[in-house]
């Protein structure tokens, strides 16, 4: 007899991190919800990151490990556990992160009450409106260009409705940034709900994917990435607001430039800034 597909799929992928990944994995399994499977995709490991993996999966049948034959990268790996997922959502927890033991049931109970949404994100604790709120892409896309920004979020904030995220192509696999044009992309398209706050304990450390490049490249690659956004035809604003959504953006890098020059006196990286952010956001601007 086959057994009935579990309501969440917890998705983990996995590079050297045989430091933190029991951690991970053990808060997974003190979820107060119960009804998940936990998908461990590991990306070639050169520590002792599966064999920790594959310790617990001994112990529980709700965990299956798998072994990437090649090296994919941060994304791909993402997409790769994603579609290994047979559960109604997607939960990513990050093999270096921990999730709270109320975090899924929260998750879950939030998206149940808003059957049309494609997403949900975990509101930042300063987000002062109650919780849940659902937002169509209209106005997902206007509190995030024209008011409080809702998509500088990681993957370990969301909960996915695993249609959506196969309806959209799941992530496109652009480092560093990849999971913010993925919000971009799939809250122009589906409803997105805000969850409350404190459901996932992001670890800081050294080895963490989004150290790679440096701030002022991570940026150039955001604006890249929120210039397509908004010039696609799924953009849910009107002209105008798209016009305001890059002049609010644009004055924004413009004062982190002048800042950069006026505080640190850091001018040749302060013109890059203008090379590489403040040019295209211009360019975008005429263009529109």
């Amino acid at each position: 007899m086959i057994a009935p597909a579990p309501i969440v799929s917890v998705l983990m992928t996995v590079y050297n991190r045989e430091e933190f990944i029991a951690d991970a994995i053990e808060s997974v399994l003190a979820s107060d919800f119960t009804d998940f499977e936990l998908i461990i995709v590991d990306d070639c490991s050169e520590d002792r990151s599966v064999r920790v993996a594959q310790s617990y999966a001994e112990k529980d049948d709700r965990l299956k490990v798998f072994v990437n034959t090649q090296n994919n990268g941060d994304y791909p790996n993402r997409n790769k556990a994603a579609s290994l997922a047979t559960g109604t959502y997607l939960k990513y927890v990050d093999s270096d992160d921990m999730i709270y033991p109320w975090g899924l049931s929260v998750m879950v109970r939030c998206m149940e009450k808003f059957p049309d949404a494609g997403f949900g994100l975990s509101a930042r604790a300063e987000y002062d409106r109650p919780h849940p709120i659902q937002f169509e892409p209209e106005a997902t896309y206007r509190e995030n260009f024209l008011g409080r920004e809702l998509f500088g979020r990681a993957p370990g904030s969301a909960i996915i409705r695993r249609s959506a995220f196969e309806a959209v192509g799941g992530f496109s696999g652009v480092r560093d940034v990849g999971d913010m044009e993925f919000w971009l992309k799939i809250g122009a398209r589906y409803p997105l709900v805000l969850l409350t706050p404190a459901l996932v304990w992001d670890r800081i450390h050294p080895g963490q994917e989004k150290n790679v490049n440096s701030a002022g490249e991570r940026a150039a690659l955001r604006v890249k990435v929120i210039i397509a956004a908004l010039s696609h035809p799924h953009c849910p604003l009107t002209q105008e607001e798209r016009v305001r959504a890059l002049d609010i953006i644009r004055q924004r890098e413009t004062k982190f430039a002048l800042r950069t020059v006026l505080r640190q006196g850091r001018m040749f990286a302060a013109l890059r800034h203008i090379r590489t952010v403040i040019s295209p956001l211009a360019a975008a601007r005429t263009g529109s």
